[in-house]
């Protein structure tokens, strides 16, 4: 049992967390004469080094996420949720949304071709809700800062507001609130070419060019932020504000979050720096969740697909989850962490 421990922990502090890497970086500031404990350089330190963590974890979690999405086209993923019916069919659909895009955005068109296909509009909205909130990448990353009980309660939170919200979309009988063109659009059927490995292994490449090159700018933005906040924000500023002496963090987090654009990859160095700060934990999440899932350009391209009454019920459905789910970790913060 020792022995698993420790193997667990240097994966989660040596390959997850990079903590080698963290010192390597230290040492090469301190090697060029800057002190590492001042803020400039404590700041550099923080941002060369998870702009390199992250871009490293994104570029393998890309390659092999896309490698398993490649068994999943849109066709294949249509006839998986056609099986089911009811809550099995949330369920599934948002399953399938881990192994998707990884901002909302991308996950928009995808909804939409499910939704032209014929298929209920609850299990499309547990697809939508899951798809940017709780994808593999999440997990990994979480894991790599909070450890795996907060990585793993996190996203069967995530899940659990995916099924949810959809299995309550599915109730209201909303569907006449979809725009007109999506609903005559129809589908075609078109089976996937079978792949080779060298063509999944290839797409799985073209995939990590793709979306590091999307991802990338957002990535520097949310280190830049981390950067700041890890060395420039005072600590008893951020525990006033986030931390268990404000009943209202959640819900402030949640606002600040909405109108941001960001995945889950420019998020994380943020969350780890407030965190550092003292920040509550539900109240980090509450905000990552908001911003990979109610981020204003995805709502926008979301009202393109769908009527404004059922854009606001899309929207309360998943702030209301964020923020229960943002309290509930503040909760069980001291039993998890």
């Amino acid at each position: 049992m020792q022995t698993l421990k420790a193997i667990w922990f240097f994966i989660q502090d040596q390959i997850l967390a990079m903590k080698w890497l963290n010192k390597l970086v230290g040492s090469g500031l301190s090697a060029a004469g800057l002190d590492i404990e001042s803020r400039l350089a404590g700041s550099l330190q923080f941002f060369i080094y998870d702009v390199i963590k992250v871009t490293l974890l994104l570029c393998v979690l890309i390659f092999m996420i896309s490698y398993i999405q490649s068994y999943f086209p849109p066709e294949r993923s249509k006839k998986i949720l056609g099986r089911f019916r009811g809550i099995g069919a949330n369920s599934i659909a948002a399953l399938l949304g881990t192994v998707t895009p990884f901002c909302s955005c991308s996950s928009i068109p995808l909804f939409i071709g499910f939704t032209s296909a014929g298929l209920p509009l609850g299990v499309t909205f547990s697809f939508l809700i899951s798809s940017p909130m709780v994808d593999l990448g999440s997990l990994v990353l979480l894991m790599s800062i909070f450890g795996p009980k907060v990585a793993a309660i996190y996203v069967l939170a995530g899940l659990i507001i995916a099924v949810l919200g959809g299995t309550l979309i599915e109730k209201l009988h909303m569907e006449k609130y979809i725009e007109s063109f999506i609903l005559t659009a129809g589908s075609v059927d078109i089976e996937s070419p079978d792949l080779t490995k060298k063509d999944r292994l290839v797409y799985a490449k073209e995939q990590v060019f793709s979306t590091f090159k999307k991802v990338f700018p957002y990535i520097l933005a949310g280190v830049g932020i981390g950067a700041v906040i890890h060395n420039w924000i005072p600590e008893n500023w951020v525990e006033s504000v986030l931390g268990s002496h404000n009943p209202f963090g959640v819900i402030l987090a949640t606002l600040i979050g909405v109108p941001m654009y960001a995945d889950i990859f420019g998020t994380i160095p943020i969350a780890e720096a407030l965190f550092s700060k003292g920040a509550q934990l539900g109240t980090i999440l509450a905000f990552m969740m908001a911003v990979t899932t109610l981020s204003l350009p995805s709502m926008i391209m979301l009202r393109k697909a769908v009527k404004p009454k059922l854009l606001a019920v899309f929207i309360a459905i998943c702030t209301v989850g964020i923020i229960i789910v943002g309290y509930l970790f503040n909760v069980v913060q001291p039993f998890i962490v």
